[in-house]
C-alpha cells in the first residue's frame, strides 16, 4: 500500500500539521492512509502534546484527488470488502476528525476531491488556493458516496450542493466553492500555507477551553433538535476555570491574556 499521513509535532506556538502524502498520485488516499489519519487524529484527541490547533495540508501542493483508484479492485467488487473498507476504514477516520476537540484548519491546495473533500469538511476552517478544485464526481467512475460520508459532507455543505456534486458530477473552481459555502476564504495560491498558519496563531493565541467547549456544543447542538436542559447544564461547568478568570481580567486590565 502507498502513501502516508505525515505528523509534525507542534511548533512554539502549539500549532501541528498533519500532512496527506502519496507521491506522484496527487495524494490520492489509500486504505493505509486513512488508518493512519484515523490513528494520528485520536492520538492527537486522547495526548495533547501541547497541541492547540492542527493544520490539516496536502504535499506538493495538493489537498486530496480522492480515493487511490490503483487500490481499488482489491475490495471494491465485493459488498462485504467495500462495506469494510467504507464503515472500518473511512468513516472511523472521518468521525475522529469530526469528534477533534482540536481546532482543525484545511490548507486547501490543488485538488480536494472525493475523500480530499470529506477531510476537508470535516475541518473547522478552510482556506483555498484560487486554483483549488472540489468536487465528488463518482458517477463518472460507477459508484456511488457511501452513506456515512454523504451524511457528513451535506451536514457541511447542505444537500442542494451536494445533490449537485453527485447528481451532475460536477468539479467546482474556488470561487464558486466559496460563494457556496464549501470554504471559508479564497486566496492566492501561493498564499495558501501563509493565510492557513496565519490562521493558526491567530487561533493557537484564543483560550484553548473556549474552543474546546465550542466544538462540543457544535457538535451536540447543530443538528436541528432543541436541547434539553439537562443537555445543556454542563456546558457551564467552565465558570470558576482559570482561563474564564483570566480572559475577562485581562480585558479589564487591558492587557494580553495568557492562556
Amino acid at each position: 500500500m502507498s502513501g502516508h499521513v505525515q505528523f509534525d509535532a507542534p511548533d512554539a506556538a502549539g500549532i501541528a500539521r498533519l500532512t496527506l502524502s502519496n507521491p506522484g498520485k496527487l495524494n490520492a488516499l489509500s486504505v493505509a492512509m486513512w488508518r493512519e489519519l484515523r490513528a494520528q487524529v485520536a492520538r492527537l484527541s486522547t495526548q495533547g502534546d501541547g497541541v492547540r490547533v492542527v493544520v490539516v495540508a496536502g504535499e506538493g501542493g495538493q489537498f486530496a484527488s480522492g480515493g487511490d483508484i490503483e487500490e481499488f479492485p482489491q475490495f471494491r467488487f465485493s459488498a462485504d470488502t467495500l462495506a469494510r473498507f467504507h464503515e472500518e476504514d473511512v468513516r472511523p477516520a472521518l468521525q475522529a476528525l469530526l469528534d477533534c476537540d482540536l481546532p482543525l484548519v484545511a490548507q486547501i491546495d490543488g485538488a480536494c476531491i472525493g475523500g480530499g473533500l470529506e477531510i476537508a469538511a470535516c475541518c473547522d476552517i478552510r482556506i483555498a488556493g484560487a486554483g483549488a478544485r472540489f468536487g465528488v464526481p463518482i458517477a463518472k467512475l460507477g459508484f456511488p458516496l457511501a452513506p456515512a460520508e454523504l451524511e457528513i459532507v451535506a451536514a457541511v455543505i447542505g444537500p442542494t450542493l451536494l445533490r449537485e456534486l453527485l447528481i451532475e458530477a460536477r468539479v467546482l473552481g474556488a470561487q464558486e466553492a466559496l460563494a457556496r459555502g464549501l470554504v471559508t476564504r479564497v486566496v492566492a495560491d501561493g498564499d495558501v500555507a501563509a493565510e492557513a498558519q496565519a490562521t493558526a496563531v491567530r487561533i493557537a493565541a484564543l483560550s484553548p477551553q473556549a474552543l474546546r467547549l465550542n466544538k462540543r456544543a457544535l457538535r451536540q447542538f447543530t443538528h436541528g433538535a432543541r436541547s434539553s436542559h439537562a443537555e445543556r447544564a454542563p456546558h457551564y461547568a467552565y465558570a470558576a476555570s482559570d482561563e474564564h478568570r483570566e480572559g475577562l481580567a485581562a480585558f479589564n486590565q487591558k492587557r494580553t491574556p495568557r492562556f
